[in-house]
């Protein structure tokens, strides 16, 4: 078999993501970056989630160079003998590196959500009176179930606890680790549940449902201000009150960034560079704060859009107690209920939706 051309598209992504992999091995031996726990967990991570289609592009690649130096010794060679072992092996050849492409492929669409190590999961009762609350309570031990066996952190932020009943009202949860992005994010959306309630007394079946928002945790905001094109310096002197110059040397920096509007004016010392330094640093710490907070509106509109209003109709996936399984909507296929709730054994219905996915992802490569 011969092996499909790689296009080139994909061949330039795979290439800038091995120097990425490359670049972070690089840094997990810095001395200075060993030294910090942090940065060498979130570093990991992000290697870590390179790492499968970073490897498997690089044995993709010698096995592509095998193929063409077995190719040029047989198109150089009249032994028979070598043409026969070359015709042997070449079409194994092939189809190693075929077979290698593929599940590149399949890792390069999922290494963006695998580079993010923490999410925010927020688990909020929704329609159904107290037993919503009671309902949000058993999804938030599920994910703490699946959490711990996935060997992730969870960090409880936040915890609003019906009193009366014993139920959820609100939870925040950060959840730290490999893949916890890629894996939780299709958690987001409406979970609905069907079962007789702890606290109906006449044994009828009642819908209840719990909203569930999960939403990466962003890196600290870099901010990178082009200060050729972006900004605009002006040198004047120093001004004292009423406007009047306080020396003759000019000396004070007044910095436009005109993507913004921001406008810093600097004249603390009577260095110019020194004055420059500092505008420059106050005026990125200004464009930092904006853009901050674009990313947080941004996140509070995916929140929105994540949690929804909590009506029965937005479901994603329902409990059903009395058959004893669980549906998610996106899939044909239905899974035991007990080891999913009582296990937190989400690993099946999640590989399900991966799997989706990534088909979904690759046919639009």
């Amino acid at each position: 078999m011969a092996i499909e051309p790689l296009p080139e598209s994909i061949a330039t992504k795979l290439d800038a993501l091995r120097d990425q992999f490359a670049d972070l091995s690089r840094r997990l031996e810095d001395p200075e970056v060993l030294a910090d726990h942090h940065a060498v967990r979130d570093l990991s991570i992000k290697r870590s989630a390179l790492e499968p289609a970073a490897e498997g592009y690089r044995r993709y690649s010698e096995i592509v160079g095998e193929i063409a130096e077995m190719q040029a010794a047989l198109d150089g060679s009249d032994d028979a003998e070598l043409a026969e072992m070359a015709q042997a092996e070449i079409p194994e050849l092939e189809a190693r590196a075929q077979a290698e492409i593929d599940a590149v492929k399949s890792a390069l669409v999922q290494s963006d959500e695998r580079r993010v190590g923490s999410v925010m999961l927020e688990v909020r009762a929704g329609t159904g009176g107290d037993e919503a609350g009671l309902w949000a309570r058993d999804l938030l031990a599920m994910y703490e179930k699946y959490a711990g066996s996935k060997g992730w952190a969870w960090d409880v932020l936040d915890f609003t606890e019906d009193a009366s009943v014993g139920g959820v009202r609100h939870a925040v949860v950060n959840v730290k680790g490999d893949g916890v992005w890629a894996e939780l994010g299709f958690e987001a959306g409406v979970h609905s549940v069907k079962r007789v309630p702890a606290t109906e007394t006449q044994g009828r079946i009642h819908t209840s449902t719990a909203t569930v928002a999960v939403l990466p945790e962003p890196e600290a905001v870099e901010v990178n201000i082009d200060w050729s094109k972006d900004v605009e310096e002006h040198i004047t002197t120093a001004q004292g009150p009423g406007g009047q110059n306080v020396n003759k040397v000019a000396t004070a920096v007044h910095l436009l960034h005109t993507p913004t509007g921001v406008e810093v004016r600097m004249q603390e010392t009577k260095s110019q560079a020194q004055n420059r330094e500092k505008a420059r640093r106050l005026l990125s710490a200004r464009v930092y704060e904006i853009e901050r907070a674009k990313v947080e509106a941004e996140r509070s509109a995916d929140r929105k859009s994540q949690i929804g209003s909590g009506e029965r109709s937005e479901k994603i996936r329902v409990y059903r107690y009395q058959d004893g399984i669980v549906a998610d909507q996106r899939l044909s296929q239905k899974f035991q209920k007990t080891p999913v709730l009582d296990q937190g054994e989400l690993g099946p219905i999640i590989e399900a939706l991966l799997e989706q996915e990534t088909a979904r992802r690759l046919a639009a490569l």
